[in-house]
């Protein structure tokens, strides 16, 4: 028998028309919202209610909403994501509030992730960064060797495929005091780093993916720890550390 229940909640959602428009919190009550429903299905009642007023829909992101994407980026109540670790915003549920709560929604706050309106914002500067380096060119030519032909040990495989599951949805950046970018270019660095076959280029994308994070206008890493807190994947703080040295590496070469 299922528990599910109806809810009624009253929404502070910050509204912006556009990238150079003053933005401001405005108020929504919202009535029979079932527990069952995931957050962003909880947008879309709201959206159908305001659309059925004759009143303009809150814009948000949302894409694959099973926790891969990245796309579903929220603050919530003052945390990246809302009250649940390591989950994304589509992944959490409205059995996480009680009925009556007020719910604050708000966008990503960083000077690198400008609004574009309502409760999206820009994160082309993530895209940016992986161009400059966030990849391994391959001879594509016929001589292309077997991926499972590489030995490669197990602990730096594993290593890679948990910095490889960074979905860069950019809660690192929205929860860090400074606005650091510094765990989504480790992990994406680290990824590469640890892999026989992004040794090749080693050097130069650690160069150019951390050129291109300051010209992004990112803040720097002062070892807070709120990254990896807030990171719905977990990625470690080890990989800021194994970036720094790539970087160091890279730099008296």
């Amino acid at each position: 028998m299922s528990s599910a229940k109806n809810i009624n909640i009253n929404l502070k959602i910050w509204r912006q028309k556009n990238a150079k428009a003053k933005g401001s919190m405005e108020t929504y009550k919202l009535d029979n919202v079932s527990t069952a429903s995931s957050f962003l299905e909880m947008l879309d009642q709201l959206n159908e209610q305001l659309i059925n007023d004759k009143k303009e829909p809150v814009a948000f992101d949302h894409d694959c909403r099973e926790g891969i994407c990245g796309m579903c980026s929220l603050y919530i109540n003052g945390r990246a994501h809302g009250p649940d670790t390591g989950t994304t915003t589509c992944q959490l549920h409205m059995r996480k509030f009680n009925d009556g709560d007020t719910i604050f929604i708000e966008p990503w706050r960083s000077k690198a992730f400008p609004v574009v309106k309502d409760l999206v914002v820009d994160r082309s500067a993530f895209d940016r960064i992986q161009q400059a380096g966030g990849f391994v060119s391959v001879n594509t030519s016929g001589n292309t060797i077997d991926a499972n032909a590489t030995p490669i040990p197990k602990q730096d495989a594993d290593k890679a495929f948990e910095a490889a599951a960074c979905i860069g949805c950019g809660a690192c950046v929205a929860t860090c005091k400074n606005g650091s970018a510094m765990l989504f270019v480790g992990a994406k660095v680290s990824q590469y780093a640890l892999l026989p076959q992004g040794k090749v280029e080693a050097s130069q994308r650690v160069l150019n993916m951390v050129r291109q994070m300051d010209e992004e206008g990112f803040g720097n890493c002062t070892n807070t720890g709120a990254c990896e807190v807030e990171c719905p994947k977990g990625i470690s703080l080890e990989n800021i550390a194994r970036m720094n040295r790539e970087f160091l590496k890279a730099s008296i070469k």
